[in-house]
């Protein structure tokens, strides 16, 4: 079959590879739709904590089962279907409690032997597979998983009715953040960037105001204006130095800030601030189950506006094409979809 490698840093191929084998509790899947997701960029210019080239990319993905095994029972062929693309150890304590993205042993599409759902073919664990409802077509199937992201970081800021939200970065992640934050009771909601086109998609997507901050060492108090005050929660959707204490700046007392991006690098921390106004951080990673049936409800729901979301389609034979886009913000490049 057909997949899509990060061969080497800034090196995307098309390669035939040796089709996934199906065990007895495994899942083949005809790929029809993958995302490019900020991680796989991360993968793509090498600095990916754990998954390193040369790799099949991807871990979004929405498609037809196609081939089930023989211990299968919750999917059949031709669902429509989409995957958690996490699996735990599965007798771990964190396991066991519905933590799957506390597992020490976790295992995710581009690790070990498990192919990233860039192919014609991704082969995952039943317990993975989540059928896609009639109301959702394949593009927005392979939004589940990373709106599950966001979905999971407002769970853990506990975005509640009448919340002042503000998101730190209108990247894909970000702004399903913020439709997740808006989902869960959130009125006011400020969103910022450095590019424009990012921050009309938010104001599309439900934001009250934005704030451009390319260049700009006032920002903060900006931001607090634009929103009539400080926020209850704030939520860092992007890793870039200082904003862990710009964040901080932007709470009211008592407020919690939520760190979504992916960090490379230590942030400072005002530790007198922190204390002294007794500020909360709170770190999130991935999801868990309950964060991917509620993206999927969410979604079914159509309360994220994907056509302001999904900025290219292309086929994989142009994936390059794609990661080059998204590594450099190219033809206003948001979230950008590889078709099998």
């Amino acid at each position: 079959m057909k997949a899509v490698l990060v061969e080497s840093p800034y090196q995307v191929v098309i390669k035939e590879v040796t089709d996934p084998v199906v065990g007895e509790s495994d899942v083949r899947i005809k790929v029809k739709a993958a995302g490019i997701c900020g991680s796989d960029i991360h993968t793509y210019k090498g600095i990916h904590p754990f998954r390193k080239p040369p790799v099949i990319i991807g871990h979004e993905v929405a498609g037809d089962v196609v081939e089930v095994g023989s211990k299968v029972t919750k999917v059949k062929i031709g669902d429509r279907v989409t995957v958690e693309p996490q699996a735990g150890c599965g007798i771990c304590e964190d396991c066991l409690n519905g933590r799957i993205n506390y597992c020490q042993d976790r295992l995710a599409p581009g690790v070990k032997n498990w192919y990233g759902t860039m192919a014609e073919y991704f082969v995952a664990p039943e317990s993975t597979v989540f059928v896609l409802p009639d109301e959702l077509d394949y593009h927005q199937g392979v939004l589940v998983e990373p709106f599950a992201v966001g979905v999971h970081a407002v769970f853990k800021g506990g975005v509640s009715l009448g919340d002042r939200v503000a998101i730190l970065g209108a990247g894909p992640i970000g702004l399903l953040t913020q439709s997740a934050a808006i989902a869960a009771g959130a009125t006011t909601l400020l969103t910022t960037d450095v590019f424009d086109y990012a921050l009309e998609a938010a104001r599309k997507l439900g934001a009250t105001s934005t704030l451009n901050i390319r260049g700009r060492v006032d920002w903060v108090n900006e931001a607090k204006k634009l929103a009539g005050g400080s926020f209850d929660k704030v939520f860092i959707a992007a890793g870039v130095p200082g904003i862990v204490n710009q964040a901080l700046s932007l709470l009211r007392r008592g407020g919690k800030m939520v760190t979504v991006a992916m960090f490379h690098e230590e942030q400072a921390l005002d530790i007198m601030q922190l204390q002294g106004q007794e500020k909360e951080i709170v770190g999130s990673y991935t999801y868990t189950r309950k964060d991917i049936i509620k993206a999927i409800q969410l979604l079914g729901a159509g309360k994220v506006k994907t056509e302001s979301l999904i900025s290219h389609i292309l086929p994989y034979a142009t994936a390059d094409i794609g990661f080059r886009l998204v590594e450099r913000k190219e033809d206003c490049s948001l979230k950008v979809l590889i078709e099998f």
